[in-house]
């Protein structure tokens, strides 16, 4: 184990983080003293870092074999966990595993033990039951969003891979909220808690608007309106609902995106590809997008249904106002109907300016790019292209992302055209490439 000069300078340097914050020195502080950890802090506080940081703090450098063991509910926010710990520049091996990623590729990634293993617990049970995951080594268990983990039904999973980890010391649990009651199997004796549940608070505030009967979409049309071209994400209960929704925006003249649990994955990375890099800044999602997705700068939630429980409504608020921003809370409320107990007890009256407009279309427009990380594609060999060969100037290139065998960049919508009409016959790296405008 390394001892307690650990420096985490060089890695927060590394993703461009200034400096930790209080939850994220205490996670760190509280190694190896406690072995047993419940962190409880807000979504965007930080806690993706903070437990990164303590596996660095503790992975002995000569390690063999897998160290850690990282159980998400979910797989954007296994790959949100992956993400993180590539910006960190460790020098270690991490492979993510999950539902609806070809298996294939994560067993070639399995047969050198990677130090650290993320994933969703059906795809981890998987490999444990194959023997592609070699679990004799593994010290460190994180539970990342336990709670939803359990309510998703995966608890029989987590019960068999969590039995199946006998060499386990160290434990963590990650949650949004302190009062998540702990399973048996857990086998948790004297964990210390960490409790910032309250952390960032004051950096949120919370508006309602009135409605009765049918001017709810109008109410919401009005909203979109004022908020022009910032980001905001719009939550409803049912994905039906965000159909519906979709088409009436669409047709008013308002450029949205959709994020729903029926959509094929490619699909859902197209509509968070384009909302991360602001080709559209309105995405209307169910609750599925409340956890693991990392969007930076988003000023807006916006409750077109109100949740059903008080976590639902803590996790979709904490899209918002992360990392040092703040955001802004609004509710559409019925008045003809009784209001949850845990709505704050104040809420401010969101106030309409006159002569609202449709906000126009963003500058940026996002394409499709045939080529990812497993054809050896970086995006400083995308940008390269755009630059050199489509004749782009960096001012005109914005956020791009690179995925297993596809990626996306967010280019000036002005230079879509002219991009898309160079051929099909484009290359990087001598490999032909497939460009189209993302839909």
């Amino acid at each position: 184990m390394q001892d307690k000069k650990f420096d985490p300078s060089l890695f927060i340097k590394n993703a461009e983080i200034e400096s930790l914050n209080e939850m994220q020195v205490a996670t760190l502080q509280s190694v190896p003293a406690n072995q047993e950890i419940i962190l409880s802090a807000p979504t965007g506080s930080g806690k993706t870092i903070a437990f990164l940081l303590l596996l660095l703090k503790l992975i002995p450098k000569d390690h063999r074999g897998t160290f850690a063991l990282i159980i998400s509910p979910t797989r954007e926010l296994a790959l949100q966990i992956d993400n993180v710990f590539h910006s960190l520049k460790t020098g270690f091996k991490i492979t993510v595993c999950y539902g609806g990623h070809k298996r294939e590729i994560e067993e070639n990634n399995l047969a050198e033990a990677p130090a650290v293993i993320v994933g969703t617990p059906g795809r981890l049970g998987d490999h444990i039951r194959r023997g592609n995951i070699k679990t004799d080594t593994i010290r460190l268990l994180v539970l990342d969003e336990f709670d939803k983990s359990l309510e998703l039904g995966f608890t029989e999973e987590m019960k068999f891979i969590i039995e199946n980890l006998t060499s386990v010391q160290f434990k963590i649990l990650i949650s949004a909220t302190p009062d998540s009651d702990l399973p048996d199997f857990l086998k948790m004796t004297s964990p210390k808690i960490l409790d910032f549940s309250g952390f960032m608070e004051h950096q949120i505030d919370y508006f309602k608007i009135p409605f009765r009967g049918t001017d709810k979409n109008q109410k919401l049309h009005n909203l979109l309106c004022q908020i022009g071209n910032r980001k905001a994400i719009i939550f409803v209960n049912e994905k039906n609902t965000i159909t519906q929704l979709k088409h009436l925006l669409k047709e008013e003249g308002f450029v949205v995106a959709d994020y729903h649990g029926s959509m094929e994955q490619r699909d859902r990375e197209i509509s968070l590809a384009k909302f991360r890099n602001g080709s559209v800044n309105f995405l209307v999602t169910t609750d599925l997008a409340s956890r693991g997705l990392d969007i930076t700068n988003v000023r807006y939630i916006v409750h077109y249904d109100l949740p059903e429980t008080s976590q639902i409504f803590l996790h979709r608020n904490g899209r918002t106002a992360r990392m040092e921003s703040s955001g802004d809370i609004i509710l559409l409320i019925d008045q003809t109907k009784e209001s949850p107990d845990f709505l704050p007890p104040v809420l401010k009256e969101f106030r309409f300016k006159e002569n609202l407009s449709i906000p126009p279309k963003s500058e940026w427009g996002t394409i499709f790019i045939s080529a990812g990380k497993k054809n050896k594609i970086n995006k400083i060999d995308i940008a390269g292209f755009l630059m050199q060969k489509a004749g782009l100037k960096k001012e005109d290139v914005g956020l791009i992302e690179v995925k297993d065998f596809y990626s996306f960049a967010a280019i000036r919508r002005s230079s879509m055209n002219y991009l898309l009409g160079l051929g099909k016959d484009q290359k990087i790296k001598n490999q032909k490439l497939v460009i189209a405008a993302a839909k």
